[in-house]
């Protein structure tokens, strides 16, 4: 059975058509087609409070274009969320008003706790060790979502005000990295060792220009040289050299800022990398639903 995940995120607009497949005791998404709009909602919202008419008609030319692919593809069902530059528009409910009325999609704009909820779907479809306790990390382009487990089951999830794209135009508070620091301070065990897990297409980006065999994790201190090396570069630079697209070469940057932060403050030098996003979290969200029915 096929799915339709609709991501309409800070920085980008995705739509994942997936199927829940699997193999042996694991269960895991099996992409059969993504497509991917950098519609960068967030300069708006950061910059105007809302979304302007231009980047508000992109959008419904957006979910049109998803509409079309989804049925095309002939999806069982389709979910739509938006998450941290939708929750600060002003117009945000009258954009789900426009969106429903061109598409017959609804549009749900989620808060930064059900958006870590969602995510956490995504920790049943690692094939991960459980001796430690989990730290799954997600960076987006306005918000940071942090999740702890401990024998997979959620211990506390948190959603803070900084992203990729919220750096980059200089819309964030100094504050936040001490209220990140005293959060985990709050929750983690001192001395315990801990498994990290970064999710986001920048720290995806950022694994494969390490270029790491399969399932190897990222050690912390290669994603500071890796920062390093970006910061000294140009935009068209970064660019050639990484062969990295205008929306991910300026956002990299200030995302890899994010993570190696977020990693200091455990007693880990490493990160691991897994294929999973909240695209797939809504997939397999849909699949238990129509499962359990």
């Amino acid at each position: 059975m096929k799915y339709g995940a609709i991501d309409i995120g800070t920085n980008a607009a995705r739509l994942l058509i997936g199927e829940v497949l699997h193999d042996a005791d694991r269960s895991f998404v099996k992409k059969i087609s993504y497509t991917r709009i950098p519609l960068r909602l967030g300069d708006d919202v950061f910059s105007m409070g809302k979304v302007a008419a231009k980047k508000k008609l992109n959008l419904i030319n957006t979910m049109k274009a998803f509409q079309i692919i989804t049925n095309i593809f002939e999806v069982s069902q389709v979910q739509a969320f938006a998450t941290s530059a939708m929750r600060e528009a002003a117009n945000a409910g009258q954009i789900v008003l426009d969106i429903k009325g061109a598409t017959g999609i609804d549009l749900k704009i989620i808060s930064g706790t059900e958006e870590a909820n969602v995510i956490l779907n995504s920790i049943m479809l690692f094939d991960l060790d459980p001796v430690f306790p989990m730290v799954i990390i997600d960076v987006g382009g306005g918000s940071t979502e942090i999740n702890i487990f401990k024998d997979r089951e959620n211990v506390v999830s948190k959603s803070f005000k900084v992203g990729a794209l919220r750096i980059l135009r200089g819309k964030f508070s100094e504050a936040v990295w001490s209220e990140i620091n005293e959060w985990i301070a709050s929750y983690i065990v001192p001395g315990e060792e801990y498994a990290l897990f970064g999710i986001g297409g920048n720290i995806k980006k950022a694994y494969k220009l390490l270029v790491h065999g399969a399932n190897k994790a990222a050690a912390y201190e290669e994603l500071i040289k890796l920062k390093k090396q970006l910061e000294s570069l140009t935009l068209p630079e970064r660019m050639e050299k990484f062969q990295l697209r205008p929306d991910r070469a300026d956002l990299i940057v200030p995302a890899l800022d994010i993570y190696t932060r977020v990693i200091s403050n455990f007693k880990c030098n490493f990160i691991h990398v897994p294929k999973v996003s909240l695209s797939d979290g809504m997939v397999y969200q849909m699949y238990l639903k129509e499962k359990n029915k």
